[in-house]
């Protein structure tokens, strides 16, 4: 099986800044005991990350908030998306 995109968006905040999301299903592995690979993704208009939420492998689910990396507990997808929008939301003071 080959990885299947199943979710690409992209937002643009009217102050420049990105909000991109990429959802793939993979085979279920060690790396990826879902079958769910994804990377979510918030920086500013010049580029900086400010979130961001993936399982890459080898590190599996964590998130970088700024410059601190911390593991992440996957429940599913639903609750994936709302944590990082929730970030967003702190991030921007929303």
């Amino acid at each position: 099986m080959v990885a299947i995109l199943l979710h690409r968006s992209r937002f643009f905040y009217t102050n420049g800044a990105l909000r991109e999301m990429v959802l793939w299903r993979v085979p279920k592995t060690a790396d990826h005991p879902f079958g769910l690979k994804y990377r979510l993704y918030y920086g500013d208009a010049e580029g900086c990350c400010l979130i961001r939420y993936d399982n890459e492998r080898g590190k599996g689910d964590h998130r970088h908030c700024g410059d601190a990396e911390e593991s992440y507990v996957f429940r599913d997808v639903e609750t994936l998306v709302a944590d990082f929008l929730t970030d967003i939301r702190q991030v921007r003071g929303d």
